[in-house]
């Protein structure tokens, strides 16, 4: 039988989403005895310097900040264990730094670049896999993976590798749970990044090759610009490098403690199609300024509808949180109960809920 184009790449898209579902189930699995490893990706190196300004490069940048990061890891958790994809100033493929985290069984990759673009850009963004929704988030991806011309063989390993919006978006539901922890990781990194007065250009999303490779949540920092010459000059100070190195580690211990908490890992399949559960008020007894306890069950980067199936005819609150969209269950007005329900929600295959505080269509920090 003669498969047509389409059935063909059907059929690898199938495979590939049946290989790397085995391989998340199995990260998850490992996942419930706490964060272990962590793997921080000092971006390009060697013969590959990265983007540059008048005088700052990439590779050193990126590296000073890395292993600052590294060294703030050890200290304060010495039961976690660093890894780097290189300590020195040296060329790694691009596929080798993911293999490096998928190897060593990664709880977390942490990939750190600088950008380039107009004189006049500025400010930190972070990245998680996805389709990139202009043309300078495409810009920046492509950017970064034009380094496996670099590589020993002039890239021919990636020839025929797939990173069509299809095969991403298959990718991305292959992973969705580490995909979902992606993004809490990024936001916390953002937080951190404007606490120290850096300009906040968000979490976005684009076709990273070494995102793509990895099977853990990961993501892909860019500092600031070297091209614009305050930033280049912020950014080639080991004084603001140890800066941005603490604020990636104040993220990655919120991080730490949210994945602990339970919010990566097993949780029961569901059979049923509906939820029983006490979900408490209905949205016509909530006042708009009063606090109010929810349960979120889902992060996605795309709006989905309330009424979707994945949601089992429960009563949905959607609320948008710096162009991300987050799905809520209940509302209380004492933590027990929800509580209550976040754990129900967590044997009911929710295995990543958890109970948040709002007021009104905004969520507060407490």
């Amino acid at each position: 039988m003669i498969l047509s184009l389409n059935n063909r790449k059907a059929l690898i898209l199938l495979f590939l989403t049946l290989f790397f579902y085995n391989q998340s189930v199995a990260q998850s699995e490992s996942a419930m005895g706490g964060l272990k490893t962590v793997v921080i990706d000092a971006g390009h190196g060697g013969k590959d310097p990265g983007c540059h300004g008048a005088s700052a490069n990439e590779k050193s940048v990126t590296l000073a900040i890395a292993l600052k990061l590294g060294q703030f890891i050890k200290e304060t958790f010495p039961s976690v264990k660093v890894v780097y994809t290189r300590e020195t100033d040296v060329f790694v493929e691009l596929d080798e730094r993911a293999q490096i985290a998928n190897r060593n069984k990664a709880d977390l990759f942490i990939c750190i670049h600088a950008n380039a673009g107009p004189a006049t850009a500025f400010g930190v963004e972070t990245y998680v896999l996805g389709l990139h929704k202009t043309e300078a988030q495409k810009q920046v991806a492509e950017r970064e993976n034009a380094i496996i011309e670099l590589e020993e063989d002039g890239g021919e390993k990636y020839k025929d590798f797939d990173m069509t919006p299809d095969a991403i978006i298959a990718r991305q539901l292959q992973l969705s749970v580490f995909l979902d922890h992606s993004i809490v990781f990024a936001t916390k990194l953002q937080e951190q990044f404007v606490k120290i007065g850096r300009s906040d250009r968000g979490v976005r999303q684009a076709g990273f090759l070494v995102l793509y490779r990895t099977t853990m949540p990961s993501v892909l920092i860019e500092t600031g610009f070297l091209t614009n010459v305050e930033e280049e000059k912020f950014l080639a100070d080991p004084a603001s490098q140890e800066k941005m190195a603490r604020s990636i580690f104040a993220a990655f211990q919120e991080y730490k403690k949210y994945y602990e908490a339970g919010d990566v890992g097993g949780g029961s399949e569901v059979t049923n199609n509906s939820v029983t559960a006490d979900f408490g008020l209905n949205e016509t007894e909530v006042k708009s300024d009063e606090l109010i306890y929810r349960v979120q069950i889902e992060t996605s980067t795309t709006k989905i509808e309330t009424s979707d199936e994945r949601f089992k005819g429960m009563p949905i609150f959607m609320y948008e949180d710096k162009g991300l969209y987050k799905y809520t269950v209940g509302a209380f007005r004492e933590v027990e109960s929800a509580n209550a329900l976040k754990k129900e929600m967590r044997t009911q295959g929710f295995e990543h809920a958890f109970v948040i505080t709002m007021k009104g269509n905004t969520r507060v920090n407490l």
